[in-house]
């Protein structure tokens, strides 16, 4: 069978595969594919350099064992990686964005305007009259919050 007289080359496979599905797939949220795949790719690589025998006992156990070690010595520093996330809100290129009001507005009575295919509410702190230059200072889902220009 292929896989028994190249073990090395298929566990360095599998390990680059589950490395890859954890990056880019699951967005490096869950570690076990990570650890998994490290393990099963280093012990591809001391089984092709010749450290470890090729045989299937050999492979599950370094395997294990480097899954263990590697989730020992990494889980903690990739947890706290994960906890640093930027809780700024993202910017977008509708902030400034201006127009001319069509109806009046106020915090009770939100309008809606047409804009790139989408109709988004508007919502604004102070009344604003129709005929009202107008421009985009925040930005929801499906939200437009907006102020009169000067």
């Amino acid at each position: 069978m292929w896989l028994s007289d190249n073990l090395g080359i298929g566990l360095i496979s599998l390990g680059l595969l589950l490395l890859a599905i954890e990056i880019l797939v699951l967005g490096f949220s869950t570690f076990v594919l990570f650890f998994v795949g490290g393990a099963a790719l280093l012990t591809g690589l001391l089984i092709q350099i010749g450290l470890i025998g090729d045989t299937a006992l050999n492979a599950s156990l370094f395997v294990s064992f480097f899954t263990a070690l590697l989730a020992l010595f990494l889980w903690k520093p990739l947890k706290n990686m994960q906890q640093d996330v930027d809780r700024k809100k993202p910017s977008s290129d509708l902030i400034g964005h201006s127009f001319v009001l069509a109806s009046d507005i106020s915090p009770a009575q939100p309008g809606v305007y047409q804009y790139s295919g989408i109709k988004w509410r508007l919502v604004s702190a102070q009344p604003i009259t129709s005929g009202s230059k107008v421009q985009v200072i925040a930005v929801e889902v499906g939200q437009f919050t907006i102020e009169a220009c000067d």
